[in-house]
């Protein structure tokens, strides 16, 4: 089987050790010194336990043109990522091939074969332009929701925090040949990978807490136990919840859990600092669209305020806004310098 794994960072890079070691070659995509690393000394991954799972050597590149069709491709990419890289993807997939979406937030196929009021509406936060939906056929695509937390200890090294659970699910709820095919892949590699006839019910109920949790930490630089655990913080991220929670049902979804759980989980967790966090510690751009403006946008169409949320999307957006102006200052300098 041909597998490939865009994006081989914390989830990306934890996949495909887990594949890698249980006998199932994978490719892995990314660049700058990470991927340097992982040709050069392959990928480690700590394990929740302390122990290490070491993989060398790891067939890692930049690019994907030589590889050919794929039976099986995870985008492993942040949301915001996908549409610099569809030229890649696409060349990788072919009528065969299932593309396994493992973006946090609403992701770009949320509508696509929804068959609901909204079937094919396109979310802007998600897909601009809906670039993403018109280049990916929507009957290859298998959802699967990372409740795993990870982190990057360093170039070719991820550090895996917590949680082992991959579920998967067709878009129209149906069990496919694709959908089957990735659970026993993921199952095989040592995790837990249902397959559910809801898809979106479970991407909700992973998106409340990263539509509140990821900004609030990235904004107060935070871990996931500091917000849990600080009385304002944690009533914020629960109102924040609760707006979106109110978007979910009116477009017909239940969480099966209570927001109450969602928050205790989350802070359960430790001192694990969010995605979001990590990327503006790091001064990368923040993966705002998918994982809240989506939200306020979907709140607008189904005529929900998400008053929260927005207040909170606005000072995210500052951020991610300085961010990506210090980092072309940054790389202005230094072309100088060269």
């Amino acid at each position: 089987m041909r597998i490939t794994i865009m994006g081989a960072g914390c989830i990306g890079g934890l996949i495909g050790a887990a594949l890698q070691s249980s006998g199932t070659p994978v490719t892995l995509v990314d660049r700058g010194e990470h991927l340097r690393k992982l040709q050069r000394d392959g990928l480690t991954v700590t394990r929740p336990d302390g122990s290490e799972l070491q993989v060398s050597p790891c067939n890692a590149v930049a690019d994907t043109s030589g590889c050919g069709v794929q039976d099986v491709v995870f985008v492993a990419l942040k949301a915001h990522q996908i549409t610099g890289a569809l030229d890649s993807i696409c060349t990788l997939i072919g009528p065969g091939t299932a593309v396994v979406s493992l973006q946090n937030g609403i992701p770009w196929w949320y509508f696509q074969r929804h068959g609901g009021a909204h079937d094919g509406h396109v979310i802007e936060g998600a897909d601009p332009g809906g670039c993403i939906a018109r280049r990916i056929d929507p009957g290859r695509v298998v959802g699967c929701i990372a409740y795993p937390a990870a982190s990057m200890a360093a170039p070719g090294h991820v550090r895996h925090v917590e949680g082992d659970r991959f579920p998967v699910g067709a878009l129209d709820g149906e069990e496919n040949e694709d959908v089957v095919r990735v659970s026993r892949l993921l199952q095989g590699a040592g995790f837990k990978s249902p397959i559910l006839s809801d898809i979106r019910g479970e991407i909700w109920l992973k998106a409340i807490g990263n539509l509140s949790f990821n900004p609030i930490g990235a904004l107060t630089h935070a871990t996931l136990a500091d917000i849990g655990e600080h009385p304002d913080t944690r009533a914020l991220a629960r109102r924040m919840m609760e707006e979106g929670e109110q978007v979910a049902a009116r477009l017909g979804i239940k969480l099966r859990l209570p927001i109450e759980r969602r928050l205790e989980g989350a802070r359960r967790v430790g001192r694990h600092r969010p995605s979001m966090l990590q990327d503006a510690e790091n001064g990368e751009p923040l993966e705002v669209e998918a994982l809240v403006t989506a939200v306020v946008e979907l709140g607008e169409l189904v005529d929900m305020p998400t008053p929260a949320i927005a207040n909170v999307l606005a000072l995210t957006r500052l951020l991610n806004q300085v961010i990506v102006e210090e980092r072309v200052a940054i790389a202005r300098q230094r072309r100088k310098e060269a």
